[in-house]
């Protein structure tokens, strides 16, 4: 099966896509992968978008695109895709990538807008490790401090209050398009992103009806 995912910060479309790619025993494709692949293999398309990424620039869609469309035609021919595409632009030069077969279903995972700022606003993450943490679902053993290094758990910037607020309105400004766009085409699965892990996933699954393995009843980070 190809499957997209999208959804606000917050949501859990991570965890999601991730439990659904191994279900499927199919890739998960996700931005933040392909981006850090290509830049490290030094490719010409790595080169062009680390030059955005080294100054905290979006990635423009044709090089998003093609970065995107390469690793499909290598590697993947069913996948999860978590993080693209971003917009109608991408969604159409997705749809022309794959041809004939195209997508088998969007999965769209929504949540009120105070739970994603209760669930972003209490990330914390270790500067060393990378390890991350929620102080009420996934909290560290000892107060402040990462289970793996010791080291003091800080809040990213961009997990704070007023900038999670900001992000969440530019995502649901920039998306509702591609939100109508896929409806259009008669793809596009609202599942509901509340409670928890298995709980979510048992609707995702029965979004793109297949039969959900048991999964750790826990809340999505």
């Amino acid at each position: 099966m190809r499957i997209v995912f999208f959804g606000p910060p917050g949501v859990g479309k991570g965890t999601q896509a991730h439990l659904l790619a191994q279900r499927l025993n199919v890739p998960l494709i996700a931005t933040g992968d392909v981006l850090r692949e290509a830049i490290a293999s030094g490719s010409t398309l790595g080169l062009k978008a680390a030059e955005y990424v080294s100054k905290g620039e979006l990635v423009p869609d044709d090089v998003m695109i093609a970065l995107v469309k390469d690793l499909i035609e290598r590697r993947a021919h069913d996948f999860v895709l978590d993080g693209f595409p971003r917009t109608v632009k991408q969604a159409e030069a997705l749809k022309r990538a794959l041809g004939e077969k195209g997508i088998d279903a969007v999965i769209g995972l929504c949540a009120p807008l105070d739970l994603l700022i209760e669930r972003l606003s209490q990330r914390r993450v270790c500067p060393r490790c990378k390890r991350n943490y929620h102080l009420t679902l996934n909290p560290p053993k000892r107060t402040g401090r990462c289970d793996s290094c010791g080291s003091p758990l800080v809040q990213r910037e961009d997990d704070r209050e007023s900038v999670i607020k900001r992000r969440i309105e530019v995502y649901t400004k920039e998306s509702q398009p591609l939100v109508e766009w896929y409806r259009g085409k008669g793809l596009l699965r609202e599942v509901d992103g509340t409670g928890a892990v298995s709980q979510v996933f048992a609707r995702v699954c029965g979004a793109v009806e297949i039969a959900q393995p048991r999964t750790p009843n826990r809340q999505s980070p």
